[in-house]
């Protein structure tokens, strides 16, 4: 089992807050991800978990038991770090072996749960290797494997990605989603990258200033942001903003269209008028950056290739069933 539950968490070193009250359920199995934007408190809030931090208030219970006061070696977690922290000297099979030595496992079950974690990791030619003669992520590998073989309750992962290359991340992660829905257990993972967030998840915990702005799953915090800020943190390109005369028509302060959502007509009748200031083209989609005058600068997504340059004048007409609308207060207004 691996049930986590946050009850009003806080996290304070001096007089700064760093967590202000954490209320979170975290279900047995589920793929949970912190996301939000440097310094917000995803890191800090992990390791309050894993006990690497003392709480300073509140409770964090796994499996029902409050586990605040409980050292980390004893709350069943498996922790997994931005640094792959591998000893050197050690092979694979030493570095994947070290945590159940260290625990007095008997020899031969040592063995079995190596060679168990190797095959699933696709790590046993590698065994008798040392760190030094791995590739990045086959060392992120190895380190994912030491978590595994401890059998946890839940894995932490804390960044885990974000020293390899942008397409060695595309890979590791389809390998770590795979790799936590054959085991079936309970993750719980730290990136500030929302693409990383939007495709690993099952759910995903967006933070900010130390308090918990919006948790559900990935469609939810896509098609319903609770406010402003999980609306422009969540979607990539991020979501364009309108304010003044046009939001008040919608009975809103601020409204919102993702630029996906935003149809492109050459010299249109309707919508918003612009000029094209930069046109990126990707072949798959032709993002559309336009200087709308009074609307500001909005961002359009066009899916394929679209034949539009810096000068051209366009109309960006949204989608009425998609404008996202919110109160003075950055609160979502739903219909």
């Amino acid at each position: 089992m691996g049930q986590i539950t946050l009850q009003g968490v806080q996290k304070s070193f001096g007089p700064v807050h760093i967590i202000k009250g954490a209320d979170l359920d975290i279900a047995d199995g589920s793929f949970v991800v912190f996301v939000g934007p440097s310094g917000c408190g995803k890191t800090t809030l992990l390791r309050l978990i894993a006990g690497l931090e003392d709480v300073t208030g509140g409770a964090i219970l796994i499996d029902g038991r409050n586990v605040v006061d409980v050292p980390p070696a004893k709350r069943g977690l498996s922790m997994v770090f931005q640094s792959y922290a591998l000893y050197p000297h050690m092979s694979v099979r030493g570095n994947i072996a070290f945590g159940l030595k260290m625990a007095g496992i008997a020899k031969d079950e040592i063995n079995r749960k190596v060679e168990a974690a190797a095959a699933t990791l696709n790590l046993t030619p590698y065994l008798d290797r040392k760190p030094r003669e791995l590739s990045g992520g086959q060392r992120q590998r190895v380190a994912i494997g030491r978590a595994i073989v401890r059998e946890p309750k839940a894995f932490l992962f804390d960044e885990p990605l974000s020293n390899l290359d942008a397409a060695l991340r595309v890979q590791m992660r389809l390998e770590v989603t795979r790799l936590q829905k054959q085991l079936g257990t309970t993750a719980i993972y730290v990136t500030h990258d929302q693409v990383e967030a939007m495709t690993m998840a099952d759910k995903i915990v967006v933070l900010n200033g130390g308090k918990i702005e919006q948790y559900g799953s990935p469609l939810e915090l896509y098609e319903k942001p609770a406010n402003l800020f999980v609306a422009g943190f969540i979607g990539s390109p991020k979501m364009n903003f309108v304010t003044g005369e046009l939001a008040k028509q919608q009975g809103a302060t601020t409204i919102g269209v993702r630029p996906e959502h935003l149809k492109v007509e050459r010299d249109g009748q309707g919508g918003w008028h612009g000029t094209v200031s930069v046109a990126e083209h990707l072949g798959s989609d032709t993002f559309l950056y336009v200087d709308a005058g009074p609307q500001g600068m909005l961002t359009a997504r066009y899916i394929g290739e679209l034949d539009l340059h810096p000068g051209d004048k366009v109309s960006l007409i949204p989608d009425p069933a998609r404008i996202h609308r919110f109160d003075d207060s950055g609160k979502s207004i739903h219909a």
